[in-house]
C-alpha cells in the first residue's frame, strides 16, 4: 500500500539557493515509500479474510453488514485446497477441532451445485458440514488409519444424525473413507473466512420426506406456525426437505425454533447458510 506524499514548503522567492533547496526536497518528499503487508491467503474472499485473524476465527472490523436474501458464492480453487493452503497447515496450529464419523456422498445429477455456489466435484478435496462458515480449510484425519487431508468446506450436511461430515469421493480416498464407507475422524479447523462463533446466516433443515406432499403438508403448518419465518420445501437426494428461516437469519431465533419443534414434524438441524 503506498502512503500519499507529504508536500513541503516555506523557501523565500528571494534567496535562490533556498529555492533550489526546497525544491529539491519536495521532489524527494514525492516519491513516498511502500509499506509492508502481510500476504492473505488467495482462495478466501478478501473482504472477509481482512478482518478475521486466523488463529482465532473472530472479526475485528466490528462492521456488520445487512443481510441479502441472496447467499454469495464461496469460491474456492478447482481442486479444493491450494499450495498455499497446504503451506498455511503446515506453519499453523488449528484453531478448533471436533471428532465424529464421517461417510462419503456423490451428485444425484450432473450439474449439481454445492452449497457454496459452485458445481459440486467429486474430484475435489471439499466436504459438507453444517455450520462451519463456507469456505473454512479443515484437515481431516482418520482415527483408525492415520491417513489425513486439507480441504474445504463447500457445502451442507450431513443430515443424518451422529455424523458431522460429509467427504466427496477425493476426500474420502485421500483419507480412508472411501472403502469403509464410514469412519471416525478428527476435524481440525485451521482457517475460516467468517467468524465461528458469531455473526452469520442460519436457518433450520427439516426433513427427509420420502413423500413431497407429506413435505408440503409440513411447510403449510410451520408457516402457520411460524409466520415471521421464510418457510420453503425444495427436493434433495431421494428425498424433501423443508427448511426454515427466521427474519435476518438470526441464529438465536434458529436455535430456539429448532427447540420448540416436535418429534413428529422431523428431525431439525441447526445449519449455516453462509
Amino acid at each position: 500500500m503506498e502512503t500519499a506524499p507529504r508536500k513541503r514548503g516555506g523557501a523565500l522567492p528571494y534567496v535562490a539557493c533556498a529555492l533550489t533547496c526546497a525544491l529539491t526536497c519536495a521532489l524527494l518528499a514525492g516519491c513516498g515509500h511502500h509499506k509492508k503487508t502481510s500476504k492473505a491467503p488467495p482462495t478466501a474472499p478478501p473482504q472477509e479474510l481482512s478482518q478475521l485473524n486466523p488463529r482465532h476465527g473472530t472479526n475485528s472490523g466490528g462492521g456488520t453488514r445487512t443481510p441479502s436474501q441472496r447467499i454469495p458464492p464461496t469460491p474456492v480453487p478447482a481442486g479444493g485446497v491450494s499450495a498455499d493452503d497446504l503451506q498455511f497447515v503446515r506453519t499453523h496450529r488449528p484453531m478448533r477441532t471436533e471428532t465424529g464419523y464421517a461417510t462419503w456422498y456423490t451428485a444425484p445429477y450432473k450439474g449439481r451445485r454445492s452449497a457454496n455456489g459452485q458445481v459440486f466435484n467429486d474430484e475435489a478435496l471439499t466436504a459438507a458440514h453444517r455450520t462451519l462458515p463456507m469456505g473454512s480449510l479443515v484437515v481431516v484425519t482418520n482415527l483408525k488409519t492415520g491417513q489425513w487431508s486439507a480441504m474445504r468446506i463447500t457445502d451442507r450436511g450431513p443430515f443424518v444424525d451422529g455424523r458431522i461430515l460429509d467427504l466427496t469421493i477425493a476426500s474420502a480416498k485421500a483419507t480412508g473413507v472411501y472403502r469403509a464407507g464410514l469412519a471416525q475422524v478428527r476435524v481440525d479447523v485451521y482457517e475460516t473466512p467468517k467468524p465461528i462463533d458469531s455473526g452469520g446466516r442460519w436457518c433450520v433443515q427439516i426433513g427427509a420426506f420420502h413423500k413431497e406432499r407429506e413435505a408440503q403438508k409440513l411447510k403449510l403448518q410451520l408457516q402457520r406456525k411460524y409466520p415471521d419465518a421464510n418457510v420453503i420445501e425444495f427436493p434433495g437426494e431421494d428425498s424433501y426437505w423443508v427448511r426454515i428461516r427466521p427474519q435476518g437469519d438470526n441464529r438465536e431465533q434458529a436455535e430456539s425454533i429448532a427447540q420448540r419443534l416436535r418429534p413428529e414434524e422431523g428431525e431439525a438441524y441447526l445449519t449455516r447458510l453462509d
